[in-house]
């Protein structure tokens, strides 16, 4: 009789174990499904605890997907031991992280599911109802195109909350880093345009150009615009919307996946025509690997 207790306390013991492993496994797997990516996780350190192990065992199709696409490394990978261990958003839920040093000058925010379409809210929070930053944020696969942007947080204290607004079945996984962010490699000031309120500006890019950069500025106006890649004709890969009070203490950045041919990179000023702002939309990365006279299809590659 002691043995059957003590077997049935142990089993309670252990499925409460496996279910926060779980939790914390399928976070970080969706980070390890695309190494391509700015903030890759590291696998072979993330298989060490048995929790998570046993989570993997329950997914197998995951750690399949996983060992597959470990071939591949991206020029970013220098970065994955700045990020702390993701957390993972279930869909319709919030999550929030708080920064009270006004060292924090910036952070930098990186979303990722598992393959499934991505769509999340993002906001600044600084003090009692003040959000002078916000985003709206879809990607039809957020494995292969994920969101990867730089908040700008110039006073103390702040707040960046997630709200995953898809479906329960559609959790992402999140992870910031504060300062130690990516920067960009174009000089801005030489390769800006001005985009008018109201006006609409197309940037193409062509395939072996695998991700590039966008950033947004005004003259301390409020900055409003609509960020689209699209590949092909009206067919919007991701889009962000973007709001924020002050366009020159808090300029927008963010570097976008563009996997594949055909590929344009679509600035919308969603301002009136009283708020202009400049644009700034160059490669960040190219793939010189690639023979020009190799066929790319669009989608991943």
């Amino acid at each position: 009789m002691l043995f059957l207790l003590l077997s049935v306390a142990l089993s309670i013991n252990m499925e409460s174990i496996d279910f926060d492993g779980q939790n914390r496994a399928l976070a970080e797997m969706l980070f390890s499904l695309n190494p391509a990516a700015s903030m890759t996780h590291d696998y072979a350190r993330w298989l060490r605890t048995a929790p998570r192990m046993q989570a993997l065992d329950q997914r197998p199709e995951l750690v399949s997907a996983d060992i597959a696409a470990s071939g591949r490394q991206g020029s970013m990978d220098h970065i994955r031991n700045r990020v702390d261990a993701p957390i993972l958003v279930q869909g319709g839920t919030l999550k929030t992280w708080s920064y009270n040093s006004a060292a924090v000058e910036r952070v930098q925010v990186y979303l990722t599911t598992e393959g499934r379409p991505l769509d999340a809210d993002i906001e600044l929070w600084q003090g009692p109802d003040n959000t002078p930053t916000k985003m709206r944020v879809y990607s039809e696969d957020g494995q292969a195109r994920p969101f990867n942007a730089v908040i700008e947080t110039p006073q103390s204290p702040n707040t960046v909350a997630i709200r995953n607004i898809g479906q329960i079945e559609f959790p992402l996984a999140a992870s910031l880093i504060a300062n130690d962010v990516d920067a960009p490699v174009s000089d801005f000031p030489a390769t800006s345009m001005t985009v008018q309120g109201g006006a609409l500006r197309t940037f193409p890019f062509p395939a072996p150009v695998e991700r590039v950069e966008v950033m947004l500025k005004t003259d301390g106006r409020p900055l409003n615009a609509r960020i689209e890649l699209l590949q092909g004709p009206n067919n919007n890969k991701q889009v962000i919307e973007l709001y924020a009070d002050d366009g020159l203490a808090r300029p927008f950045f963010a570097i976008i996946d563009t996997m594949g041919s055909g590929n344009v990179v679509r600035i919308v000023n969603t301002a009136p025509i009283e708020f202009p702002m400049t644009a700034s939309v160059q490669p960040h990365f190219v793939d010189n690997s690639e023979s020009p006279l190799e066929p790319v299809i669009g989608g991943d590659q």
